[in-house]
């Protein structure tokens, strides 16, 4: 798997989920816009999405084995929200902690969790709580 590339086409379907989210419904782009969104996510899930299956099925066997493992476009945030950038231009993105999946967590039966995909590098958080992450994979 080519991690650069996977990276740069999470961040472009994270750039375009933002484009979004800054128009209201009544635009007159915001049709284009969410097709666009929903094109970007097809192509992701054709390019990368056996690999990204595979980490994810990983990733919930050994943290939340009782989860089904959705598509991995289910894993990227509704919100994200540019903090800065890295040396060499890349951007560098926070979520909340209530985006992404819910997933029960083995082990802590109630405990509010959700694993999110984020880029910059390409990675999958387990947001615990209203606080706590951990990186639980990086490509």
């Amino acid at each position: 798997m080519d991690a650069e590339s996977l990276d740069n086409a999470l961040i472009a379907l994270v750039d375009k989920r933002i484009e979004l989210n800054g128009l209201k419904y009544s635009d007159d782009s915001y049709d284009k816009v969410e097709e666009e969104l929903h094109d970007m996510e097809d192509d992701f899930v054709d390019v990368y999405g056996k690999y990204l299956e595979k980490v994810l099925e990983d990733v919930h066997e050994k943290y939340c084995s009782n989860t089904e493992v959705l598509l991995p476009t289910a894993y990227v945030a509704k919100k994200y929200i540019q903090k800065n950038e890295q040396p060499g231009g890349k951007p560098v993105y926070e979520v909340s902690p209530q985006e992404g999946v819910w997933v029960d967590l083995d082990g802590k039966p109630g405990q509010e969790a959700h694993l999110v995909l984020v880029p910059s590098p390409a990675r999958i958080l387990l947001m615990i709580g209203t606080q706590a992450a951990k990186e639980v994979w990086r490509v």
